[in-house]
C-alpha cells in the first residue's frame, strides 16, 4: 500500500514539474482593454476624391473609395484600446487592432529593451495615403508604402498551434485594388523569435500590383548603429535614381554630402532625413543595434523571396527635431527598419496574377549584449570583431541551450573550444588574442548542440564591385525606337503605378485612359498584341467595357491569323472578360474556353466558365469546371467558395464544409469562409 502510495506522489510529483516547465516555457494571448493618450481627429472628409495626378511616396496618390482623415487637431484626451498580447517567458508583444493591425509594443523580458519603438501617445501626423499615420512599432506596408488603412481598425482573430503556439492574425480587404492580406504573428514556447506568416490574394480576375515592406520602428539614438550584412558594398535611394558606397558612404547622395567617406551605418552621422536600401540580394538579415544599451532588433527573411533591406531617419538636425515633436510627446527620435518581400525599393512592385494568393514568412528577435552582428538566423546570432589584435566573439542564441559548444578557429588550431550554457537572456562573449601574423579572414566562428550547427560566421574577404548603374527616366515616346521598348516603358508605369494626370479625373479606378508609351505604340501599329491587350486590361479596370473589347478583338485578332492557336491566350481570357462584364455571356463562354488551352491562362478561364454555367443553374458543370480551376490553383480562395456553394446547391454539404474550412486555411480572416461554414452546417 505505502508502495503504491508512493508510487502514486512520484507520480504527481512528476506531472507537477512537467506542468510547472510547460507553463515556464508556454505562451499565453491576452485581449486587455488600455488607455492611451491619443490626439483625436476631426471628422472624415465626407465627399468622395478621385485621382487628379498626385503622387504619394512615389507612386499615384489614389483613395477612393476611401475618405481622407486628414483633419488633424490639438486636443488630446485618454482613449481606450484593445490590444492583443502575445507573451511567453522572453518576449511580450502587443498588437493594435484599431490602429492597423500594427504592432504597438514588443519588450524583451530578459533585460526590458523595447525592441520595437514604443509609444506613448497617439499623435497622428500627415504621412499616410489617407492622411493620419502614427509612428512606432511594426506597420504592415501592404500593397503600398504607408497603405491607406495604417490609422484605421482591421480585422483579427487568434489561433492556437498544436506545439503550444499562439497566433494572432491581423489584415483587412483592400478596398481600392479589392485585394486581401492578412499577417499571423505568432509566438512559440521557449523561443524569442516573433514569426510573422503574410497571405496576401487577388481577388479579382485581373493582375494587380503590389509592393510590401514590413516598416519597424526603433529607438536610437547617439550609440545606435544600422547593421546591414558585411557583404553590402552599395545602398540607393527611391526609385534606385543614386547610389553610394556602404558602410562609407562618399559625394552626394540625396542632398547630403558625405565627402571622401563617412560611416553611414550610424544614426548620429545623419544630419538630414535620409533612406538606403543596401543593395544585398545574398543574406538573410536586417538588424540595428544600441551599443550603450548593448541591446538590438534582429530581421530574419529568406533574401530569394524577401530581398528588401532599408533604413530611413528623418535625421538628428531641426527637421528631424520638428518631427519628433510632431509625432511624439515624450518618446524621442526613432529610425526605421524596412524589411521588403516581393520588392526591393520604393516605389517597387511586383505582379500578383488573377486570383493569385502569396505566402511568405518573416521573423524578429531581440538580441543582447554582442555588441552588433555579422551573421544571423533563426536559432542565433554571431558577432566577431578584431581590433588592435584582440578577437572579441560574440554569440546570442534565440532558444536555451544547456549545453553548447563555442569553437573558434584559425586554420585547424582552435583559439576557444568549449562547452556553454546559452539563452536569450544570457549570451555568450569572450575575448581572445589573434595569433601572432594571422589574417582575420582565416577565422572561423561557430555555435553548435549536439554536433548541429546554430550559427558560423568566418570574416568576409570582399571584392570590390563597381557601382550599380542608376535608373534613368525614359525617353519621350516619339524618341523611343520600337514597339517593345514603347510596351515595356507602358507596362512599368503601369505596374509602378505611375504618377500622371488622367485623361478622364472623375473616373476612379485604373491607369491613365491611355499611357502616352502605349498610345505612340498603336499610332505605329494599331494591331500590337501586347498594347492591345494591356489596353483591355485598363479599360476593364476602369468599367469601359465596350472599349476593352475592341482592343481585345484587335489582339485576338492578330493572335489567331491564320486560324492560328496562339501560344498565349491571355487576350482570349481578357477577351472573355470585357464580354462577361457586357452581359454577353454566350459570346464570351467560348472566349474562356479557348483561353484554357493556355496552361497560364487554365486556371482563371475555368473559374470563369464555371460562374457562368452556375448563372444557368448547371450546378454540376460549374462544379466540374471550379475543381479543373482548383487543379491549377488551390489557393484560389473564389474558386473555392464557388465550389463550396455548388456542392450546397447539390445537398453535398459534408464536402461543402470541407470546401469552405479551405479558404479559412489560406484566409484565416475570411468573413466569406464563415458564413459559409455556417451555412454548410446548418
Amino acid at each position: 500500500m505505502r508502495k503504491n502510495m508512493a508510487c502514486a506522489v512520484a507520480g504527481l510529483l512528476v506531472l507537477a514539474v512537467a506542468s510547472a516547465a510547460r507553463a515556464a516555457g508556454g505562451v499565453t494571448v491576452k485581449e486587455e482593454q488600455v488607455t492611451i493618450p491619443t490626439y483625436l481627429l476631426g471628422p472624415a472628409e465626407s465627399d468622395p476624391q478621385f485621382y487628379f495626378g498626385g503622387n504619394s511616396q512615389g507612386a499615384q496618390h489614389r483613395i477612393y473609395p476611401y475618405p481622407a482623415y486628414d483633419n488633424l487637431t490639438s486636443e488630446k484626451a485618454d482613449k481606450s484600446y484593445k490590444i492583443v498580447y502575445l507573451e511567453n517567458e522572453y518576449v511580450k508583444v502587443g498588437i493594435l487592432p484599431a490602429i492597423g493591425g500594427k504592432i504597438f509594443s514588443a519588450v524583451d523580458k530578459t533585460n526590458g529593451y523595447d525592441y520595437f519603438y514604443r509609444q506613448h501617445v497617439i499623435k497622428p501626423a500627415l504621412i499616410s495615403l489617407l492622411g493620419a499615420w502614427i509612428s512606432g512599432g511594426v506597420e504592415w506596408d501592404i500593397p503600398h508604402h504607408h497603405r491607406a488603412t495604417s490609422f484605421l481598425p482591421v480585422q483579427y482573430t487568434i489561433q492556437e498551434g498544436a506545439d503550444g503556439s499562439k497566433t494572432c492574425w491581423v489584415g483587412e480587404l483592400e478596398l481600392r485594388d479589392r485585394t486581401r492580406w492578412a499577417v499571423g504573428l505568432t509566438l512559440h514556447p521557449g523561443s524569442s523569435v516573433l514569426e510573422t506568416s503574410f497571405r496576401m490574394t487577388n481577388r479579382t480576375p485581373l493582375p494587380v500590383s503590389m509592393l510590401c515592406f514590413s516598416n519597424v520602428a526603433v529607438s536610437v539614438n547617439d550609440n545606435y548603429q544600422v547593421i546591414f550584412p558585411p557583404t553590402t558594398q552599395h545602398v540607393t535611394y527611391h526609385t534606385k535614381n543614386q547610389f553610394t558606397t556602404w558602410p562609407m558612404a562618399t559625394g552626394r547622395f540625396n542632398n547630403a554630402d558625405f565627402g571622401t567617406g563617412t560611416d553611414a551605418s550610424w544614426y548620429k552621422n545623419h544630419i538630414g532625413s535620409m533612406s538606403m536600401f543596401a543593395w544585398n540580394f545574398t543574406d538573410d538579415f536586417l538588424a540595428g543595434y544600441d551599443h550603450g544599451k548593448q541591446a538590438g532588433t534582429m530581421a530574419i527573411a529568406d533574401h530569394n523571396v524577401v530581398p528588401g533591406k532599408k533604413f530611413w531617419t528623418w535625421g538628428t538636425g531641426p527637421g528631424g527635431k520638428a518631427q519628433d515633436t510632431l509625432l511624439t510627446d515624450t518618446d524621442g527620435p526613432y529610425i526605421e527598419l524596412m524589411v521588403g518581400a516581393y520588392s526591393d525599393n520604393q516605389p517597387d512592385y511586383s505582379w500578383l496574377a488573377p486570383f493569385e494568393t502569396r505566402q511568405w514568412t518573416q521573423y524578429w528577435y531581440p538580441f543582447r549584449d554582442i555588441d552588433g552582428a555579422k551573421n544571423a538566423n533563426i536559432e542565433a546570432a554571431v558577432n566577431l570583431e578584431v581590433k588592435e589584435g584582440r578577437i572579441r566573439l560574440g554569440f546570442y542564441a534565440t532558444r536555451s541551450h544547456p549545453t553548447a559548444h563555442v569553437l573558434l578557429r584559425w586554420h585547424d588550431q582552435a583559439l576557444i573550444d568549449e562547452e556553454v550554457t546559452i539563452s536569450p537572456g544570457k549570451a555568450y562573449v569572450k575575448e581572445v588574442p589573434l595569433p601572432a601574423g594571422a589574417d582575420e579572414h582565416d577565422l572561423r566562428a561557430t555555435l553548435l548542440d549536439g554536433g548541429r550547427e546554430l550559427i558560423s560566421y568566418a570574416p568576409v574577404r570582399l571584392q570590390p564591385e563597381a557601382m550599380p548603374s542608376p535608373v534613368t527616366p525614359f525617353a519621350a515616346p516619339a524618341d523611343i525606337k520600337t514597339n517593345e521598348e514603347l510596351y515595356l516603358a507602358g507596362l512599368r508605369n503601369d505596374q509602378f503605378r505611375a504618377p500622371g494626370a488622367s485623361s478622364d479625373p472623375t473616373e476612379p479606378s485604373g491607369m491613365s485612359r491611355v499611357d502616352p508609351y502605349w498610345q505612340e505604340a498603336l499610332k505605329r501599329d494599331p494591331g500590337d498584341i501586347r498594347v492591345n491587350t494591356a489596353l483591355g486590361i485598363e479599360c476593364i479596370r476602369g468599367g469601359r467595357f465596350a472599349e476593352a473589347e475592341a482592343h481585345l478583338r484587335a489582339a485576338v485578332a492578330r493572335a489567331t491569323d491564320r486560324y492560328t492557336t496562339p501560344k498565349d491566350t491571355g487576350p482570349l481570357y481578357y477577351l472573355g472578360l470585357a464580354l462577361k462584364m457586357q452581359g454577353k455571356l454566350e459570346e464570351a463562354f467560348p472566349a474562356f474556353s479557348k483561353a484554357t488551352w493556355g496552361a497560364a491562362w487554365k486556371g482563371a478561364a475555368y473559374l470563369e466558365m464555371a460562374e457562368i454555367a452556375s448563372t444557368r443553374g448547371d450546378y454540376g458543370t460549374a462544379l466540374d469546371y471550379t475543381r479543373q480551376s482548383l487543379t491549377c490553383n488551390t489557393e484560389n480562395v473564389r474558386a473555392l467558395a464557388l465550389e463550396s456553394a455548388m456542392l450546397r446547391k447539390l445537398k453535398r454539404n459534408d464536402e461543402a464544409l470541407a470546401a469552405a474550412a479551405a479558404i479559412r486555411r489560406i484566409d484565416p480572416l475570411n468573413v466569406q469562409a464563415t458564413v459559409e461554414t455556417l451555412q454548410a452546417k446548418l
